[in-house]
């Protein structure tokens, strides 16, 4: 990989990291586009710390005042009645679930996954998902004729149960083409929470998994086609231009819908099935390129 490659490819995971579009298959995919070989599972992992530590410093007051207060509750047992002392044992037990599944899976997370038929499916099927959860959304928000609008949760509402399900939720984005941010904030709609709930929730909970696989992940940086320099360079790229995406899409998701991306993902998948069928791209094209 050169530092040209390494810039792109950094680029697409900025921009796409936090929206529900799946920033795994969109790094897959442009590999195979531009005929470059596929920068594998380590690197968009490692990548990923990048996107991550925008998280952290734009969420830092919140994420801050969470282990603050979870560090206090393991002593003073009134504080684990505290909303943020409760919130960091539910980040804890929503990580769960990816951290299980990601390591029973990494066989198949770093070979068949990668299929770009499989990828063409996920982006269909999560997009139409994404959809019709945004319109249950919608529906609860506006009301109708004969219908009051309904009070969505928000995160004070929060408890184990929802912080498992928003757990398997992530869990799913292990298949590139689903999106960790479009699963987790799809269920948090269907569970009824309002969007700017399901989208928070859905960043601070991938603080841990992204960095435990970024982490894990680091004992392959720089073996095969990918180097050390261009991997890091990737990893700031993706920081600079993701803490611009993130602070973007919390003020979008606070009055517009998610419909856009909907039909983006489902575009994307047809034109995807299209190109393999008509033997433009193989399902493997990037894999073995130069």
């Amino acid at each position: 990989m050169n530092w040209f490659e390494s810039f792109v490819l950094g680029l697409v995971q900025g921009l796409t990291e936090f929206l529900p579009i799946s920033s795994s298959a969109h790094l897959r995919l442009t590999a195979a586009f531009a005929g470059w070989q596929d920068p594998g599972a380590a690197f968009t992992a490692i990548t990923q710390i990048g996107t991550e530590a925008a998280v952290i410093i734009y969420f830092r007051k919140d994420i801050g005042r969470i282990i603050s207060m979870w560090a206090r509750s393991l002593f003073d047992r009134e504080l684990r009645h505290d909303h943020d002392a409760q919130m960091g044992w539910l980040v804890i037990v929503g990580s769960l679930p990816i951290g299980v599944l990601g390591i029973t899976l990494k066989d198949a997370i770093e070979g068949p996954f990668r299929d770009l038929r499989l990828i063409a499916t996920t982006l269909i099927v999560m997009g139409v998902v994404l959809g019709i959860a945004d319109r249950l959304a919608a529906r609860d928000e506006k009301g109708g004729r004969h219908r009051a609008a309904k009070q969505r949760k928000t995160l004070t509402d929060l408890g184990v149960k929802d912080g498992l399900l928003y757990g398997v939720c992530q869990a799913m984005a292990l298949i590139p083409g689903v999106s960790r941010s479009g699963a987790t904030i799809s269920g948090g709609l269907f569970m009824g929470y309002t969007r700017e709930s399901a989208a928070r929730y859905s960043f601070l909970l991938a603080i841990p998994a992204v960095l435990a696989s970024g982490v894990y992940e680091l004992k392959d940086a720089g073996q095969g086609h990918v180097a050390w320099g261009p991997t890091v360079f990737a990893t700031i790229v993706a920081f600079v231009v993701g803490y611009a995406v993130i602070a973007w899409f919390m003020k979008f998701i606070s009055h517009k819908s998610f419909m856009p991306f909907v039909i983006y993902r489902i575009l994307l998948g047809i034109v995807l099935f299209a190109l393999v069928a008509a033997g433009v791209l193989a399902p493997h094209a990037g894999e073995t390129a130069g």
